[in-house]
């Protein structure tokens, strides 16, 4: 592991084995417009009925996937999106409904964070086609 990396209101390590590329330091929340059902909450993910995503210490997730840089206007993006990505493969959120807007949650998040309009462009389009299958819950 290594040091503590904190930008964009994320604070997370860089991890140098294992499955995943980075591991949050401290607890994230995000306001959505995505509803979950309360009592639904995974060891370090939770997303409530008022769309309140929490994504607690020790999550660890793959970081932007793709043909991409990790920078860090990307990293948030990337945090929230894996999260709600991996409730959709959990059943707690509905694929079919919730995935083109957690697309577009990445989409935004990355603007708001300093990414250029056709970077994000790009990301969100390049998701929209080939995402689909990393967003299906595993029978």
């Amino acid at each position: 592991m290594t040091d503590e990396i904190c930008h964009h209101g994320i604070c997370y390590q860089r991890l140098t084995s294992g499955q995943y590329r980075y591991k949050l330091t401290k607890d994230y929340h995000h306001e959505t417009d995505i509803v979950g059902r309360d009592g639904d909450i995974l060891p370090y993910l939770s997303i409530d009925n008022g769309g309140k995503l929490s994504i607690f210490h020790r999550y660890a997730w793959d970081g932007p996937s793709g043909p991409s840089f990790d920078t860090k206007n990307f990293m948030r993006g990337s945090l929230v999106h894996d999260a709600l990505y991996q409730l959709m493969r959990e059943r707690i959120l509905d694929h079919k409904k919730d995935r083109k807007r957690a697309d577009q949650l990445l989409r935004e998040i990355c603007r708001k964070d300093g990414m250029s309009w056709f970077r994000a462009w790009y990301v969100y389009r390049l998701l929209r086609i080939f995402g689909g299958r990393s967003a299906r819950p595993r029978d």
